[in-house]
């Protein structure tokens, strides 16, 4: 099997090892091993125990952001409320995997701590910021980081424009 054969199969793997020509070859991080967990433990902690989900429609928030697609899988909404140009509260739903989950929980907690994230601050953060804070996700789960990251943008330009809306 060369490169280009296990490439492919990163591509489309579901983590089905027992059937896959490239089990013993592929990745340390796509491979899993029976009932073994295979992401760090601070996925697994927010994972678990989201922090900043919405259990309920949130009300009287400053700005609001929904990106995916449930025609492709994961779908994230997240709410902002913003105080002296920082966000001061993030909520969040997420309908995806335990990348998904993780990812937008972490992202939650880095835009909300010490007081808050400057906006500024906020619309630099990448995907990678993300996964350096949870410890990375398997290659596959990448773009689940992502999702959050683009959330985040939506609901800020949400908050400018019902901003610039409310000083006219």
């Amino acid at each position: 099997m060369n490169k280009k054969d296990l490439a492919k199969i990163e591509m489309i793997c579901m983590n089905k090892c027992d059937n896959c020509p490239a089990k013993e070859k592929c990745k340390p991080d796509l491979k899993r091993a029976g009932k073994e967990w295979f992401y760090s433990p601070e996925v697994k902690k927010h994972f678990f125990h989201p922090e900043n989900l919405a259990t309920s429609e949130p009300r009287d928030f400053d700005g609001v952001g929904e990106v995916g697609s449930p025609a492709c899988g994961d779908v994230m909404k997240l709410w902002v409320w913003i105080r002296g140009g920082k966000i001061v509260k993030c909520k969040w739903q997420t309908f995806g995997c335990a990348s998904a989950i993780a990812s937008t929980s972490m992202l939650s907690v880095m835009v909300t701590e010490k007081g808050g994230m400057k906006i500024d601050r906020a619309l630099k953060l990448t995907p990678k910021d993300i996964l350096k804070r949870l410890g990375g996700l398997p290659n596959i789960k990448i773009h689940c980081s992502v999702l959050g990251d683009q959330a985040l943008r939506a609901a800020i330009k949400n908050y400018q424009e019902r901003k610039s809306i409310a000083l006219l």
